[in-house]
């Protein structure tokens, strides 16, 4: 059957009742239209073309009917050119060949006497236009700018929007008009013509100089939309025309940018928005929210700061969540530019804690943590730490880590401090990073007045709970090092010293060796912590035969770690006056750096700053870790294994903890990954280093460990000079890698490497991803990348450093993965342009 008309069609197929009726009556009406077509039947052309249209709204094909919508523009009545415009616009795009043939009929209708004709072909033009028909037909775009006809030039502004987007190089064309559209009286017109000026100003700097003279006539259209009565054509809402005020306001945030005389014309109308707009309306709201961006962002002065900081603040105490959380997401941006008038907001700011949305609870923690200086330290870190009580796991490693670090920062005391250290290790110590943990031990180490007090608390603590894995290795680590303390002061329980024997701490400590909570690490802390209290005076015989017995039972342990310790624990029980110096106190490890700096609340779990990590004990450096964009990897065989999509099995990590890496080299499809690189292993090569987790008691166990790989010194991480030769290493899809090599004569192999990231056409590349693998004869650390969105007309970098035996050859295989202009973009390459010779003679 087939349909004489578009209506006829529609009740057909409502009336199927299943999807193979649906698509049977498509196809047999596609076969009548293409038929009718073949016909060339002038008279059925619109209705076959409006019947078409509909089939390719319900998802079927239709573009045989593109050469049909070209006959339809072609016709002299306007009925058919809508229709064949319509057509046009939804069956092609600017990829499609046929588009050349519809650029003639633009022009001609571009030049037509009726205005609809004209606005039917302005509106098919911004909706398709490709970069050749932009050049084509920008002379008859700018010609129809100056058109008396406002219904014209409103259209005719946005398909200049349309040409500079495609072409940025015919910017210069539009400027006068647009600066004259920026005259016109027409609410329209006005849109269009701003929404023209903000992005020419956006593509091109030139032209801000160009538009910053027009900022008065901005000030002065903005005051009659502000002043203006009641306007039944453009209200909304009670407000006049809010989407002209919002653009108005974004054009003026980017000419006042970095321009104090352009600032200063408008700080009065900002001031008059700010105070009179409603704010009890969402559409004022949206006014009083870019009001707010646009003074923050120009050279606005201070008082007119602080009032748009208390318009974020009263955000806050709005009912939508979405108005809270723009308001929370704007002033964690500004807090560094007037931390005490974000102050004035703390309270409530505390009290978005307690929101039900966890985005709400997200940002107001972050904006808690800008807020903590040395006046409110004791106040805010209470309320985080109540928060944290209660707060979901995928918040506590973020938080444990930022206590500790404001705690560290702007401790008014280091009984504060400790105490601090303590609630955070109770309430969440699975949570806790291992730099945490370090620099709580290096701060008792370096406290002897408050040894005895933490040694007390965290004998009450383990007592209490067990369960956390942090406070049980911090309580082990103390007590084994002052534990004997705690039998000439007791254990303070509510101010009231209560005596202990070395029977009790001797049984607390064991009740952790079997506790279900009890893995590897806490079995090697407790191993040491009760070898190094046998050696105290202060502990009896009978409880060092028990200790002799438990380390007795571990020398035949299937783990190997703990089959260790307790060999060689239990030797040191034949040694006599031996014993007791090897398993003296240590001394306080060196603060060659604090937790601050080396943590921060993004980072991954382990991931430490090249160059400044230290073991647990302070007594042995760990070995830096490469980081990947942001991302820790413990060497370049894990991330071997990762680029070409297998890794070795490894034991599931304990959440908030490095997972161990084993130090006995294990046969892999790693070790066949790297032969691809056709080189052998070098006997200079550095065995794996074992991580912070396995080595803690390293002191006590007189095994070799591996040495750390050369650090990267501060002066090295400067990028280096422009002189030094750079070379290309990628350039597709718009995007471009150059690497940079550095040497020094004084360090033979090792070379730093700065890779620069440019995108060479008008989209961002966003989510840039940068990976980088060498020879297994080499090794290589990377810091992270400066941005992973690399905005046009602007570098980011990356430092990589790669220590290869001298002589050698640098080779790199580098994983390239990129989103760009919403197109994902993955690529891997090899690269080995660098000259022979870089590592030194061989």
């Amino acid at each position: 059957m087939v349909y004489h008309n578009l209506k006829a069609l529609i009740k057909g197929i409502r009336a199927c009742k299943t999807v193979a009726d649906e698509r049977a009556l498509i196809q047999q009406e596609s076969a009548a239209i293409r038929a009718s077509f073949r016909e060339e039947d002038v008279y059925a052309r619109h209705n076959n073309i409006a019947k078409l249209l509909y089939i390719h709204m319900l998802g079927s094909p239709a573009h045989f009917g593109q050469i049909e919508c070209l006959k339809l523009v072609a016709s002299p009545r306007f009925t058919d050119k809508r229709l064949g415009y319509l057509g046009i616009m939804l069956l092609l795009d600017e990829n499609q060949e046929v588009l050349t043939l519809v650029t003639n009929s633009l022009k001609n209708d571009m030049n037509h006497s009726n205005m609809y004709v004209v606005g039917l072909g302005l509106c098919t033009f911004a909706n398709i236009a490709s970069e050749e028909m932009s050049r084509d037909l920008a002379n008859e775009i700018e010609k129809l700018l100056g058109s008396s006809n406002t219904y014209i030039r409103k259209k005719a502004a946005l398909c200049a929007l349309r040409v500079i987007k495609k072409v940025p190089d015919l910017t210069d064309h539009f400027i006068s008009k647009a600066k004259n559209l920026l005259t016109d009286r027409n609410h329209g017109v006005l849109l269009t013509a701003i929404t023209l000026t903000t992005e020419m100003c956006q593509i091109d700097e030139h032209c801000l100089n160009e538009f910053r003279n027009a900022v008065p006539l901005l000030v002065r259209n903005l005051k009659a939309l502000v002043t203006t009565g009641y306007s039944p054509e453009h209200d909304v809402s009670g407000i006049t025309d809010p989407f002209l005020q919002v653009k108005v306001l974004r054009l003026l945030r980017l000419l006042g940018r970095g321009d104090a005389r352009a600032s200063e014309t408008m700080n009065d109308i900002l001031a008059q928005v700010a105070t009179n707009t409603d704010s009890t309306k969402n559409v004022g709201n949206s006014i009083l929210y870019e009001t707010v961006l646009t003074i923050l962002e120009i050279e606005a002065d201070s008082g007119l700061r602080v009032m748009a900081i208390n318009i974020l603040g009263k955000f806050l105490g709005n009912r939508d969540n979405n108005i809270r959380y723009v308001a929370l997401n704007t002033l964690n941006k500004v807090v560094g530019m007037d931390t005490n008038a974000v102050q004035r907001h703390r309270n409530i700011i505390l009290d978005c804690l307690r929101d039900g949305d966890i985005s709400i609870r997200r940002r107001a923690l972050e904006l808690s943590y800008a807020l903590i200086n040395e006046q409110n330290v004791r106040i805010l870190i209470r309320e985080l730490l109540a928060f944290l009580e209660v707060a979901d796991d995928e918040f506590k490693l973020g938080m444990t880590t930022q206590i500790s670090l404001a705690a560290e920062r702007f401790a008014p005391n280091k009984r504060w401090h400790i105490d601090t250290v303590l609630r955070v290790l109770k309430l969440a110590g699975n949570f806790v990073r291992e730099e945490i943990l370090s620099a709580f031990i290096r701060l008792v180490a370096h406290t002897p007045e408050l040894q005895a007090y933490t040694s007390s608390k965290l004998y009450t603590a383990l007592q209490d709970d067990i369960s956390q894995e942090s406070l049980t290795l911090a309580a082990l680590w103390v007590i084994g090092e002052y534990g004997d303390v705690l039998f000439d002061g007791g254990v303070v329980d509510e101010d009231q010293p209560k005596q202990i024997t070395d029977k009790d701490l001797l049984d607390l400590l064991l009740t952790t060796l079997d506790s279900p909570y009890a893995n590897s690490l806490t079995r090697q802390f407790l191993m040491t912590s009760i070898t190094k209290l046998a050696s105290r005076p202060t502990t009896s015989s009978p409880q060092q035969q028990r200790i002799a017995e438990v380390l007795a039972k571990y020398t035949t342990s299937p783990e190997l770690e703990l089959q260790q310790r307790a060999v060689e624990f239990a030797s040191l029980f034949t040694l006599g006056d031996l014993r007791s110096g090897v398993l003296e106190r240590m001394p306080p490890p060196e603060l060659k750096a604090t937790v601050m700096g080396v943590v921060s609340e993004n980072k991954p779990v382990g991931s430490t700053q090249v160059g400044k990590d230290a073991d647990l004990l302070g007594d042995e450096v760990a070995p830096p870790t490469p980081v990947v964009n942001g991302q820790a990897t413990h060497n370049n065989q894990d991330l071997l294994a990762e680029i070409f999509g297998s890794s070795p099995a490894a034991p599931s990590p304990t959440p908030g903890r490095t997972p161990s890496i084993s130090p006995q080299p294990q046969k892999s499809s790693v070790q066949d990954i790297l032969g691809l690189f056709d080189s052998s292993p070098s006997p200079a090569s550095p065995p794996i280093a074992p991580s912070p987790a396995t080595s803690a008691f390293a002191t006590f166990s007189p095994q070799p460990q591996s040495q750390a790989p050369p650090r990267p010194s501060p002066q090295e991480q400067h990028p280096p000079a422009p002189r030094l030769t750079s070379y290309t290493a990628y350039d597709k899809q718009e995007l471009k890698i150059t690497l940079t090599p550095q040497t020094s004569a004084a360090r033979p192999g090792v070379v730093n490497i700065m890779a620069r990231f440019q995108v060479s056409g008008l989209n961002a590349a966003t989510g840039l991803n940068f990976q980088a693998a060498v020879p297994k004869s080499q090794q290589l650390q990377m810091l992270p990348m400066s941005n992973s969105d690399v905005q046009p007309g602007t570098t980011e970098t990356q430092q990589m450093r790669v220590m290869a035996p001298p002589g050698s050859n640098i080779r790199l295989r580098l994983r390239i993965s990129y989103t760009l202009a919403g197109q994902a973009v993955q690529d891997q390459i090899d690269f080995s342009g660098f000259p022979p010779g870089l590592t030194g003679s061989g």
